[in-house]
């Protein structure tokens, strides 16, 4: 059975946190939340929250053994930009984007 767990418009670039989901694809559950606890960046403290909400999902609405799960896949998609503006010199203005991303995490009891 699959369970799984969305966040969205987590404020932090795609690219930075699918570094991070790499690490932990076709682990077990338990391993994968003991990996993300020693990597140093936002980007894992952001997905661990994830996985412990699919974790949470598989344990109190599917009445699944957290042991037995592994994670299928992390994706990471891309979220909608914000678009902002920095002064910049003569009056004019510099426009910049602020990347957010969309992070499913699907968890797996089968082999």
């Amino acid at each position: 059975m699959q369970v799984q767990a969305y966040t969205k418009y987590a404020r932090m670039s795609p690219r930075k946190v699918r570094d991070i989901t790499r690490a932990i694809q076709g682990r077990n559950a338990a391993e994968a939340v003991e990996i993300l606890r020693f990597i140093p960046r936002k980007s894992a403290r952001l997905v661990g929250k994830t996985l412990a909400s699919a974790i949470a999902n598989a344990e109190n609405n599917n009445n699944l053994s957290s042991d037995a799960l592994t994670v299928q896949f992390a994706i990471v998609e891309q979220g909608p930009v914000f678009k902002r503006f920095r002064p910049a010199a003569r009056g004019s203005a510099h426009p910049y984007k602020k990347a957010t991303s969309n992070i499913r995490i699907v968890l797996t009891d089968e082999s």
